[in-house]
């Protein structure tokens, strides 16, 4: 089969596409003909060196697949051959998604939303769970709360908009200016121009506040929260100094490392299917243009998602 490996760190140029043997399932595990997989900014920085987890090269990058059983191993009972199923097998460990067949635990898998085709879905995975773990495991989002978003029009932003939103959420996002039609498109009450105005002047008593951002987001984030509200990092979760100063001043601290958990995937799946979330796709690419789909991640304008088409 064709996988895209990288034999040393460095920028998009070193991603090449290779002959390698398709791997086989074991126990309780599928093979999944992948059909389209998605591309995230975590993959650049650790295909840069910038975030070494996986170690030295080679290696190949990629989690968030959607694809067709090809195999069902020993166990496998959740999945048939021929069955559509979307996930991001073995995240923080190599799940090697770049290729055209992957081989995955089923129950790091979920049936594929029917009303997405395979380049939607696999778009889902990684941001959606990431968005999910934090506003519904963590914050508990409910009814009637007040919810604000950073980056609201990138991956985990813009499916964390219509989390919340779903949940009764009065959401607000802050975004560039030309990304605002797309954040109220997708929910958002209010949108703020992170550019031209400080959140912490106009967002005051939320009750979550999420972000992807870091730096010195968090700490000015806890400034917009209420006594007892929530601060979700899916960037900074490992900063002790920030949870410290969040303790004291009355609110809680919730660090995200993103799992692959197939009910919270079935939990996304069925708010595709009513209609109320759908990933947002910018650029479509042939699998062999992965280099010009992590050039386009890097460049950090893209509204929501890049995916490679197998």
């Amino acid at each position: 089969m064709l996988a895209i490996t990288q034999k040393s760190f460095g920028g998009p140029e070193v991603l090449e596409v290779v002959e390698v043997d398709r791997p086989q399932p074991m126990p309780t595990e599928v093979l999944v003909r992948v059909n389209a997989v998605s591309v995230n900014p975590v993959e650049a920085y650790i295909r840069s060196g910038a975030f070494p987890l996986l170690g030295e090269p080679p290696f190949t990058l990629g989690w968030d697949v959607s694809g067709v059983v090809a195999e069902v191993g020993l166990g496998a009972s959740r999945f048939e051959v021929g069955d559509e199923v979307y996930g991001m097998p073995f995240f923080p460990r190599a799940a090697n998604g770049y290729a055209e067949y992957v081989a995955a635990p089923s129950r790091m898998l979920a049936r594929k939303p029917a009303n997405l085709d395979h380049a939607h879905a696999a778009a889902l995975p990684l941001v959606g769970l990431t968005a999910w773990q934090g506003l519904v495991d963590y914050a508990k989002v409910e009814a009637g709360q007040k919810v604000l978003i950073h980056a609201a029009g990138g991956g985990v932003g813009h499916v964390a908009v219509q989390i919340a939103k779903a949940r009764g959420a009065y959401v607000i996002g802050t975004a560039s200016a030309a990304k605002h039609n797309f954040v109220r498109e997708l929910g958002a009450d209010e949108v703020i121009d992170y550019r031209a105005v400080d959140f912490t002047d106009v967002v005051r008593d939320a009750d979550v506040v999420y972000d992807v951002i870091g730096g010195d987001y968090g700490e000015r984030s806890l400034r917009s929260l209420r006594p007892g509200g929530v601060f979700v990092t899916a960037v900074d979760h490992g900063n002790a100094e920030l949870a410290a100063k969040a303790r004291a001043a009355g609110l809680r601290f919730a660090g995200v490392g993103v799992e692959p958990d197939y009910t919270s995937l079935e939990q996304l799946t069925a708010l595709v299917e009513a209609g109320k979330l759908r990933p947002f796709v910018e650029h479509v690419l042939p699998f062999k243009e992965v280099g010009k789909a992590h050039e386009l991640v890097e460049s950090g304008s893209t509204q929501g998602k890049i995916v490679l088409t197998v």
